[in-house]
């Protein structure tokens, strides 16, 4: 599980008005909660909850009627367009429903292109996009361009845009909206996995309940509030299996090593082994 004494994103009292003419629709009514270093979260909600205007106010592609968005201890709400930019440049990474390749590039060119923006070499960006696509299984694919690959393989191609970053937050907005049900799990899984690993922060929107259930913590969201928010159990039993399957495989090698030793020492000894 995440450790909860490193807040990442801190919300208060968040609201946004869209106004048509001179009538106010409220997107947002008063947003509060913590997400917290390593942590996926899932905001899970129907189409017009404004789950997608939440995710933009987060990654600071919108501004608050009222209230704070601080992440990473900056207010967002405080910055400059130009700031925000660059923020967003530096901490964060986004993985999209429609992928969002450019189709005349490769895999390893379309994972390079976000750190052309920070001007590194090319040698060096390009290195570190094989290093992303290895890290996603796509080191068969990485000289493919979009055409020439599914729609699974595409959203990993968008994840190791994303992990090449190596950012302090990951948005992903409807990440396997385009993808079948088999494809979708496979991409879930490996988010997941590649998000403990690393330790970053994983905020989706989605309205899938069963996509919800990959995450460490369910945000509800109906007519700009959250409802509740939700501990996922299975979440938290999976990482425990897992963790009970480590000990006891570090049990087993330190026993057997323990063994070896002591039929080292009676070998040494002169001693006959059983």
């Amino acid at each position: 599980m995440p450790d909860k004494a490193i807040p990442v994103i801190q919300v208060k009292n968040l609201k946004k008005t869209y106004y048509i003419g001179e009538t106010g629709i409220r997107a947002l009514n008063g947003v509060d909660f913590t997400m917290y270093r390593g942590e996926f979260c899932a905001i899970v909600g129907t189409s017009g909850s404004g789950k997608s205007t939440l995710l933009n106010m987060l990654a600071g592609l919108e501004k608050p009627s009222a209230g704070q968005v601080v992440i990473a201890g900056k207010h967002l709400e405080k910055m400059t367009e130009s700031e925000l930019v660059t923020f967003r440049r530096e901490h964060v990474g986004f993985i999209f429903q429609s992928f969002n390749l450019m189709p005349t590039l490769n895999a390893v060119e379309n994972v390079a292109l976000p750190l052309t923006f920070r001007g590194m070499a090319k040698a060096k960006r390009e290195r570190l996009a094989r290093g992303a696509l290895r890290l996603v299984g796509l080191q068969k694919y990485m000289l493919h361009r979009p055409t020439q690959m599914s729609g699974g393989q595409q959203q990993r191609v968008g994840v190791a845009r994303a992990l090449v970053l190596k950012p302090e937050i990951i948005f992903a907005d409807e990440p396997t909206g385009n993808l079948d049900s088999a494809t979708s799990e496979e991409v879930m899984g490996l988010m997941q996995l590649i998000v403990k690993e690393h330790q970053m922060t994983l905020i989706m929107v989605t309205h899938d309940n069963h996509l919800a259930t990959y995450a460490d913590r369910v945000f509800r969201i109906i007519d700009g509030k959250i409802v509740s928010i939700e501990e996922n159990k299975k979440v938290e039993t999976e990482a425990l299996e897992v963790q009970d399957k480590e000990s006891i495989r570090s049990e087993e090698q330190t026993g057997a090593a323990g063994e070896s030793t002591a039929k080292g020492k009676i070998s040494d000894a002169g001693g006959d082994l059983p």
